[in-house]
C-alpha cells in the first residue's frame, strides 16, 4: 500500500515524497480511508505510530479539495493536545504536509505572551492547533470562533485527563458545532476515556494499534538492578561507555530531573532538563539543541516528553521506573519510532521491583537483566510491607506505640486495684 493508492491529493503527495514518506504505517493505512469517507474515528495508539499524519493528511486533503479560495480564512479544523511541545510538533507536521496546498495553520499554547498568537489568528488560518487552557482563554476574549469548524481532533486524551484538563475539554466539546467530523486519539482506554469519547464521537470506526506489540518487536530492552544512591553513577558510566549521540533520560519528578542534570554536570556531561516548571523558551531551546545534536543528553518527565520527536534517538534510559506500566511503553517508544529500532535501558532499585513485574506483565516479556556492571545491587529483593499481626491499626499509629499504650493501660489498672480500700 502506498499513499498514492489511498487517493491523496497531488500537492500533499508531493510534500509527503519530499518528507520521505512512501508507505503508510498501520494506523495511517487503517485510518486515512475512513477519514476520507467523512466518518468519525476512535484511534487507540501510542506516540510514535504515525498518528499525526493519520489525521493530518485527510484533514489537509478535505480542506484542499473543498477550498473555494474566496474571502478571509476561517478556522475549519481544530486539534486539541495536552502539551506545548506536542502542539508545536503537530503544527510543524501540518506545515510540512501542506506546503503546496496554500493552507495555513497556527499553534497556540500557554506560558508565553499571546500577542504573536492573536496576530496570526487575525490574519486568518484554516487549521488551529491548541492546548486546552489557552484555547478557552482566547475564545473567551473573542479571538477564536468555532462556528465554521468542520473537523476536530482530540489528541492524547489520556494525558489530558492525567494533567487535569478534563473540565476544560468538556467546555470545549460543548462549544463545538453539531455538524462536524470528530477524531479522538488515546494511548489507553480506561472507563473515563471511553465516556469522554462518547461525548465527542458520532457514527465512528475504531482503529487499535496495540502498544505492547509496537514496543516489544522493535526495541532492545534491558534492566539494571541498582541501589537508588548508585543510579547517577551508573548513568554516568553508561553515557561515557555508550556511543549514543542522543540519550533521553526519564525522571519520575521535576525535582529529580533537575537533580540529575546537576549531578551529570559534576561529571562534565552536558545535559538539560525539560518539565512543566521550565519556561517555554528554556524547553524549546533544550529541544532544539537536542534535535540539532548540540546537546547529547536530555532529562525529561513523562508529560514533557510527549512532544519529543527525534529521528536519531537511539537510547532511552529509565532512571526511575514508572509506576504505570503503559507509561513504560510510551517512554521506550521514543526510540522505536515508525520502523526504526532502538535501545531502552531501565534502572530498578529495591522499591521498584513491583513496577518491573507489572511492566513485564503488560508487554508479555521478561526484560533481560544486565548482571555484570560496576554498581550491582547486592540485594535485589522486593521490599515487603511489615506485618501487623492481623490487628487493625489506627491511622498514624505504629505497632510499637500501640504496645506501649496497652502496657500503660495495664499499669493503670493494677494501680487502681491496689489503691482500693479493703473491706
Amino acid at each position: 500500500m502506498t499513499f498514492k493508492e489511498l487517493g491523496i491529493a497531488e500537492p500533499i503527495l508531493k510534500a509527503l515524497t519530499q518528507e520521505g514518506y512512501e508507505n503508510p504505517t498501520p494506523i495511517q493505512e487503517k485510518s486515512i480511508p475512513t477519514l476520507l469517507k467523512g466518518k468519525d474515528l476512535l484511534g487507540v495508539a501510542q506516540t510514535g505510530t504515525g498518528k499525526t499524519a493519520a489525521f493530518g493528511i485527510p484533514i489537509l486533503h478535505h480542506l484542499y479539495t473543498n477550498n473555494s479560495g474566496l474571502g478571509k480564512r476561517k478556522i475549519k479544523a481544530l486539534v486539541v493536545t495536552p502539551t506545548r511541545e506536542l502542539a508545536i510538533q503537530i503544527g510543524e507536521s501540518f506545515t510540512a504536509y501542506g506546503k503546496y496546498t496554500g493552507i495555513k495553520n497556527t499553534v497556540i499554547f500557554g506560558g508565553v505572551k499571546q500577542g504573536k498568537q492573536t496576530d496570526a489568528l487575525r490574519k486568518g488560518v484554516e487549521i488551529l492547533v491548541a492546548t486546552p487552557g489557552r484555547l478557552l482563554d482566547l475564545m473567551n476574549q473573542g479571538f477564536i470562533s468555532l462556528k465554521d469548524l468542520e473537523y476536530v481532533v482530540l489528541d492524547e486524551a489520556d494525558q489530558m485527563l492525567d494533567m487535569g484538563f478534563i473540565h476544560d475539554v468538556k467546555k470545549i466539546i460543548a462549544k463545538l458545532p453539531a455538524k462536524r467530523q470528530s477524531l479522538f486519539f488515546s494511548a489507553t482506554m480506561p472507563k473515563t476515556i471511553v465516556e469522554l469519547s462518547k461525548k465527542i464521537l458520532g457514527d465512528f470506526e475504531q482503529v487499535t494499534i496495540k502498544p505492547q506489540q509496537a514496543t516489544a518487536e522493535k526495541v532492545e530492552q534491558a534492566v539494571y538492578f541498582v541501589a537508588k544512591n548508585n543510579k547517577v553513577k551508573l548513568l554516568v558510566h553508561l553515557i561515557e561507555t555508550n556511543d549514543a549521540k542522543a540519550v533521553l533520560v526519564f525522571s519520575r519528578t521535576k525535582h529529580g530531573a533537575n537533580k540529575i542534570v546537576k549531578q551529570l554536570a559534576k561529571a562534565e556531561i552536558n545535559a538539560a532538563a525539560i518539565h512543566g516548571n521550565k519556561s517555554q523558551t528554556a524547553r524549546q531551546n533544550a529541544l532544539k539543541d537536542f534535535k540539532n545534536g548540540k546537546l547529547n543528553v536530555l532529562v525529561a518527565t513523562d508529560i514533557a516528553a510527549r512532544g519529543i520527536d527525534v529521528d536519531a534517538l537511539s537510547l532511552v534510559i529509565n532512571y526511575d521506573l514508572p509506576n504505570v506500566p503503559e507509561t513504560y511503553v510510551h517512554r521506550i517508544g521514543r526510540t522505536g519510532r515508525a520502523d526504526a529500532s532502538g535501545v531502552a535501558l531501565s534502572f530498578c532499585d529495591g522499591e521498584e521491583r513491583a513496577y518491573l513485574k507489572d511492566i513485564q506483565k503488560l508487554i508479555k516479556q521478561t526484560v533481560p537483566v544486565i548482571e555484570e556492571h560496576p554498581f550491582v545491587d547486592d540485594e535485589p529483593q522486593e521490599v515487603k510491607k511489615p506485618k501487623n499481626n492481623n490487628r487493625p491499626q489506627r491511622k498514624g499509629q505504629s505497632s510499637s506505640s500501640r504496645n506501649k499504650n496497652r502496657n500503660n493501660r495495664n499499669r493503670n489498672r493494677n494501680r487502681n486495684s491496689s489503691s482500693k480500700p479493703k473491706e
